[in-house]
């Protein structure tokens, strides 16, 4: 009994080590795009979305692929100092008593600009906001 719940184990173990490696198509896109990036790790974030976290210039950052390569997000961490005052600006504007807990530049196919995890009391919510200020609700 003990061996072969040891083997089922280890077969899962191995399942899951296989199925955290992106298609050939992913890996490849994503070096041509992130060329200077070190310290890549993988992640399928779901059926078909494959999540790289690397560090680039310093900086940590993640991208997303579908699992056919094709690019569909960019994430830069930066610090609540280095968001731009227009956006700063929108938030306090939008939510007074909100705390800023992390911020992120991103970049999207049809997006660019800051990704900004707010927390408002009991209230944790995620805003897109625009270099030009303009806030959407993301949660």
């Amino acid at each position: 009994m003990k061996k072969s719940i040891l083997v089922i184990t280890v077969l899962a173990f191995g399942l899951f080590a296989c199925g955290q490696t992106p298609p050939k198509s992913v890996t490849d896109n994503f070096s041509k795009k992130f060329a200077s990036a070190t310290k890549v790790k993988w992640v399928m974030e779901e059926e078909n979305e494959w999540e790289a976290e690397f560090k680039m210039d310093g900086k940590e950052m993640s991208a997303s692929f579908d699992k056919e390569g094709t690019w569909l997000e960019t994430e830069k961490e930066i610090s609540r100092k280095d968001l731009p005052a227009t956006v700063s600006n929108a938030i306090t504007s939008k939510f007074p008593k909100a705390k800023i807990e992390e911020a992120s530049e991103i970049q999207t196919p049809d997006f660019k600009g800051y990704e900004v995890a707010l927390e408002d009391g009991e209230t944790e919510m995620e805003v897109l906001v625009t270099a030009d200020g303009k806030l959407t609700l993301k949660k």
